[in-house]
C-alpha cells in the first residue's frame, strides 16, 4: 500500500512533476497550491481583469494537466507553467484589446535590491506618511502601466512573479542581456517617472 503523499518546501516543482507523471494526484495539488496566488497576481497585473485572471490560471493548470506527459524532467516547471501562463495572457489581451496593465514593485537596481515599496515602508510612519506611501503606490501601478509592453513583462515577471533573469529570458525568449536592458529602461522611466516624490520622501523621514 502506497504511504500518504507529503509536500515539504525541501519538494522541488520538477519532482512534484513526476510524482504527478506516475498518477499521484496530490503531487498536482500541492503544485496548484504552491503558484496560483502568484500566478493569479501575474495574471491580474497582464489583464486588470480580476475574472479573466482566474479564468487564465485556471487554464493554465488545465493545461499542464493535459500536457503533463510532455513535461521533460529536466526542464524547470515554473519557467513551463509561466510560459503557458505568459502565452494565455498574450491570447486575452488580443481579444479584449487590453494593451495596458499596472503592478506593484520596482527594484532600483538590475540584480538585486528593495522595491519601491520597501523603501517607503516604515513601522513608525506618521499618518502624513502613510497617505504619501499610498499616494505613491497609486503612482507606481499608473507608472507600470504605461512602460512599453516588452519592458513591463520583465518587470512584471521580475517584480510580481520573482523569476531570474535567466527564466525570464526562457520564457519570452530573448538573450538574459535583453531582459535586463529592458528592466533597466522600466526601471529607468519609472524613476523618472517618481521622480517627484524623492524630495517628498525625505522630508518625511
Amino acid at each position: 500500500m502506497r504511504g500518504r503523499f507529503v509536500s515539504t518546501p525541501a519538494v522541488t516543482d520538477e519532482a512534484l512533476m513526476i510524482r504527478f507523471q506516475r498518477g499521484e494526484k496530490d503531487a498536482f495539488r500541492h503544485l496548484v497550491k504552491r503558484h496560483q496566488t502568484p500566478l493569479y497576481n501575474f495574471a491580474l497585473r497582464q489583464t486588470r481583469l480580476p475574472a479573466l485572471a482566474e479564468d487564465i490560471v485556471q487554464d493554465a493548470f488545465v493545461r499542464v494537466v493535459q500536457s503533463a506527459q510532455d513535461f521533460k524532467h529536466e526542464a524547470k516547471f515554473s519557467t513551463w507553467l509561466y510560459t503557458i501562463t505568459r502565452n494565455l495572457c498574450i491570447d486575452q489581451l488580443r481579444k479584449h484589446a487590453l494593451r495596458k496593465h499596472p503592478s506593484l514593485d520596482q527594484t532600483q537596481g538590475e540584480e538585486e535590491g528593495p522595491t519601491l515599496g520597501e523603501q517607503t515602508a516604515d513601522t513608525r510612519a506618521s499618518v502624513e506618511r502613510e497617505a504619501t506611501g499610498t499616494e505613491l503606490q497609486g503612482r507606481i501601478t499608473r507608472a507600470v502601466s504605461v512602460l512599453p509592453e516588452d519592458q513591463r513583462e520583465v518587470f512584471l515577471l521580475r517584480e510580481v512573479s520573482n523569476l531570474p533573469f535567466k527564466e525570464i529570458a526562457e520564457i519570452t525568449g530573448v538573450p538574459e542581456n535583453t531582459v535586463k536592458s529592458r528592466m533597466r529602461y522600466a526601471l529607468e522611466r519609472l524613476q523618472e517617472a517618481l521622480a517627484e516624490y524623492e524630495d517628498l520622501a525625505k522630508a518625511l523621514k
